[in-house]
């Protein structure tokens, strides 16, 4: 898996990238290592009614990364015929691969990702509405990272009302307590 590996520095001309996205290579790893936890056999449990079931939550962040993949190659996306994606797991073994696959992409496009890229206005369409409109900074970082990162934590909450160990993610957790400071 090449979000193992740090995204490279770049030259000048990504200064933004840089400093926006210096986390993702860590968070990408976090979230990993959340998704690994999940027992399969609890992918059918939420907590609510109106929550989603384990599966479908971890499945959604797995495919939170390919969001962001298409941010960054497309400038628009048409929800009157939207991208056909996973939504629930097969298995476990389906949910980390959708991940790794997602994660890797991601990492390889944003080791190549240009500053003025960023810039670039990114539309969301109904047919020839637009309904939302934005720099693609902006829907990388809040739509798609923080995005993410929400909803990881919303994991780690289901993991803690199944009784099951939460990874630290910042810092430590009360079940893993020694700090981890990346």
């Amino acid at each position: 898996m090449t979000t193992a590996a740090s995204i490279p520095s770049h030259s000048h001309s990504h200064a933004i990238v840089d400093l926006a996205y210096c986390d993702l290579h860590r968070e990408l790893k976090f979230t990993r290592k959340v998704l690994e936890r999940l027992p399969e056999e609890k992918f059918g449990w939420k907590p609510h009614e109106k929550s989603m079931a384990l599966g479908r939550l971890a499945m959604y962040v797995a495919t939170i990364p390919e969001w962001m993949l298409m941010t960054i190659r497309h400038d628009v996306l048409d929800m009157s015929d939207p991208p056909k994606m996973k939504i629930e797991p097969e298995n476990h073994a389906d949910l980390i691969k959708t991940f790794d696959t997602n994660a890797d992409a991601v990492t390889e496009a944003f080791a190549r990702l240009v500053d003025h890229e960023l810039e670039k206005t990114w539309s969301m369409k109904q047919g020839g509405q637009v309904i939302y409109s934005a720099t693609k900074n902006h829907v990388l970082r809040v739509w798609c990272l923080n995005h993410l990162i929400n909803h990881r934590g919303q994991i780690c909450l289901y993991l803690r009302l199944l009784n099951l160990p939460v990874p630290a993610v910042y810092f430590n957790s009360a079940d893993e307590p020694d700090w981890v400071l990346e």
